[in-house]
């Protein structure tokens, strides 16, 4: 009994600590090991450093986010720290490098998660959500860091800064402001919360959209269902039925490029209704998905945000940093477009109703119809049809357009890269490069629809464009689209609207890879962002530049003159309607963020009172409905759509300045590049604007594009 006591004790004094220090070692090998394995704890050995996807997996996320809160944490602390006094340098400069590391990581976390999710990485974002929420208010709470800031915001004057450096104090200050850095201790605790619970619940609206968008859809078994159907149409739903093993049947899903189409020729009635009620229901079945819940947790969440921080409604919160500054001024303004809109829509509706009662339809038009009738009596008015515009329009010819649009304007040239690892087989990557051969950024296009993909468009960073050492770190820019599939032997052939789509985004991307801002963060007003994209939408149509790109798929032919004056001339059609449903869209936006709840109300209730006081007829639903609304309630675009048509002032105004001088005036786009494209985010928008045009934006380009005006 005594000889196995001492034994027992010389082995606990001698082996137990070897047998933990071998433990200790074998577990700091295997992290060791789990960070050389893991390609973000290292530099990227790839062309311009680009993330290697096919290096990437899922598990690299979490422990690389984990990393770079704890390295930002520490870049933040040295700043706090400092026994030197706040400087700009030491202070605003220090906190403009912080984060590096960060946001690489979440930048490739953000576009697979948008563009290429799976069950895996939806739960990898629900626990990351939470912690990158908290790790923000971390900083932006932080009293020390705030005071550093305050010191040398309260100097700016007497600090001989450069415009650049000055608007850069300004907005890092104001953010700290707008995120709470004045609150008391009990007050920045409460917005702690609220901040990580609107995290989470925007993150699940966009989890239960998605699903439901997958899900909505209607098989179609019977031939004579597709009456009225271009063929090209019912190629691409038996290939779709296909996919999801259901051969010799055809799917139309509620993804636009399948839904519209559907929608604008299929004969059956009663199938155009259950596949635009599978649209709009989506988020409001009543099942696991349902995001009404969701809704009305995210606006008591954000007016009590609003409130903490001093503003009687989230919209005031919202819009105070944007152009516009006020929901008054948003509502006065979008009352006004409202009253043209509105009348215009009506007018088509009498019109497309006429044909209705002469072919003996017998009911009045209702939603599922306007595509139908819209489609008939363009063919009356103009004698085109959709079907025959799509041939000039492949994926491939409106690609070349965009780069010969790029070339001309600010001599651009776009090299195909296949040596850049991508997240999916159907990503096409571009290098980007001055007239010079200077690399300027790189480009990378998804086009096409999909069930990890979310729906609609968009443009992202997998690199925002940057200096270190006085050297320009060129963007990597991502644009996600989805468009038409190629159906069989034919190629994607896009419609008019899908063309615009595509000229929107690479808009956006170019404010991206032209931008040449000295510092990290870029402030651009929310009502303001849209310049850059909708200004490309302009030249899509223009009859000069339409020769050099729209050409047919199989001919090779230049899209005629014909029908290039069939397209022109039919410019405004259905004009009341898309301004209508966009507007009904923008305004429901506003009142929920406006309007102050004081008892318990139901979505769907609110929704309809919106939309009744403003006046929208029962032909036409909105653009997007609350449940669906990603853009507002998972997207950042709260108490904000309304910027598109906001943007749509500056950018008409801004488009007549090469109609002034000619199309592709090198002259009028290098002022362009230069004011408002590299310097973008850098600068005061609205002076950008004003050095660009020489003068403050007018209204009446917007009117008269839309035919509001003559």
């Amino acid at each position: 009994m005594f000889e196995k006591t001492v034994t027992n004790r010389i082995f606990g004094k001698i082996f137990i600590p070897i047998l933990l220090f071998l433990m200790i070692f074998s577990l700091a090998g295997f992290l060791i090991g789990q960070e050389s394995d893991n390609p973000f704890f290292s530099e990227f050995k790839t062309p311009f450093e680009t993330p290697p996807f096919d290096r990437i997996k899922n598990e690299h996320f979490l422990p690389a986010i984990q990393k770079g809160i704890e390295l930002e944490q520490a870049e933040i602390e040295a700043i706090v720290n400092n026994p030197q006094p706040p400087t700009f340098e030491n202070t605003i400069l220090a906190f403009d490098r912080t984060g590096k590391f960060l946001s690489r990581v979440t930048a490739v976390f953000g576009t697979l998660r948008s563009a290429n999710t799976s069950p895996e990485l939806q739960k990898i974002a629900q626990q990351v959500t939470p912690l990158t929420s908290q790790h923000r208010s971390n900083i932006y709470l932080n009293e020390k860091l705030f005071q550093r800031i305050k010191a040398v915001y309260d100097q700016k004057d007497r600090l001989k800064l450069g415009p650049e450096e000055k608007f850069l104090l300004e907005k890092i200050y104001q953010n700290f402001v707008r995120a709470g850095a004045l609150l008391d201790s009990a007050g920045k605790e409460k917005l702690r919360q609220i901040d990580s619970q609107l995290s989470m619940l925007s993150l699940k609206f966009g989890n239960n959209l998605l699903q439901e968008t997958n899900s909505s859809r209607i098989v179609i078994e019977n031939p004579k269902h597709l009456a009225g159907l271009p063929q090209n149409v019912i190629d691409s739903a038996a290939e779709a039925a296909s996919n999801l093993g259901l051969d010799g049947k055809w799917v139309f899903t509620t993804q636009v490029p399948s839904m519209i189409p559907f929608l604008q020729y299929a004969k059956n009635r009663e199938l155009r209704q259950r596949l635009f009620q599978a649209y709009l229901s989506r988020g409001d079945r009543y099942n696991e998905y349902d995001n009404k819940e969701i809704i009305k947790k995210i606006i008591a969440l954000r007016t009590e945000k609003a409130n903490l921080l001093g503003y009687p409604t989230y919209a005031h919160y919202a819009i105070e940093p944007n152009m516009a500054k006020t929901p008054e001024n948003v509502e006065e303004f979008l009352m006004e477009l409202w009253g043209y809109a509105l009348k215009q829509a009506k007018v088509d509706l009498s019109e497309m109703q006429q044909i209705a009662d002469e072919e003996g339809a017998g009911f009045k038009i209702a939603p599922w119809d306007w595509w139908y009738y819209a489609e008939k009596l363009r063919k009356q008015k103009y004698n085109l049809e959709d079907n025959e515009i799509r041939p000039y329009f492949s994926l491939d010819h409106v690609l070349n357009g965009i780069f010969t649009l790029a070339g001309k304007l600010y001599g651009l040239k776009f090299e195909r890269r296949n040596d850049i690892s991508i997240y999916h087989p159907e990503v096409l990557v571009y290098e980007v490069k001055e007239k010079t051969g200077q690399h300027l950024g790189v480009l990378y296009f998804d086009f096409f629809p999909r069930p990890s993909k979310r729906s609609g468009a968009w443009t992202g960073g997998l690199r925002r464009q940057s200096y270190e050492n006085g050297k320009r770190v060129a963007p990597l820019s991502t644009i996600t689209c989805n468009f038409t599939r190629p159906a069989g032997d034919v190629p994607a052939l896009l419609s008019l609207d899908e063309v615009e789509t595509c000229f929107h985004e690479f808009g956006h991307a170019l404010a991206s890879l032209l931008s040449m801002g000295k510092y990290n963060h870029r402030f651009v007003p929310r009502d303001g962002v849209e310049l850059p994209s909708q200004i490309m939408e302009n030249w899509v149509f223009e009859p000069e530049f339409l020769k050099l790109y729209a050409k047919h798929y199989s001919t090779g032919q230049v899209i005629p003159d014909e029908l290039i004056k069939k397209i022109n001339n039919s410019s405004l059609f259905n004009q009341g309607f898309a301004s209508t449903e966009y507007l009904a869209a923008s305004l429901l936006d506003l009142y929920w963020h406006k309007t102050i709840f004081t008892e318990d109300y139901e979505v769907n209730d609110f929704e309809r009172q919106v939309l009744d006081q403003i006046g929208l007829i029962e032909a036409i639903a909105p653009r997007y409905r609350s449940t669906y609304f990603q853009h507002i309630f998972s997207g950042g675009y709260s108490a904000g759509y309304y910027v598109y048509i906001w943007a749509e002032v500056l950018d008409s105004d801004a488009y007549e300045a090469f109609k002034e001088k000619g199309l592709f005036d090198q002259k009028t786009a290098t002022k362009f590049r230069k004011e408002i494209l590299e310097k973008y985010g850098t600068l005061d928008f609205l002076n950008q604007y004003i050095k660009f045009r020489g003068r403050e934006p007018i209204k009446e380009p917007l009117l008269r594009k839309r035919g509001f005006i003559e």
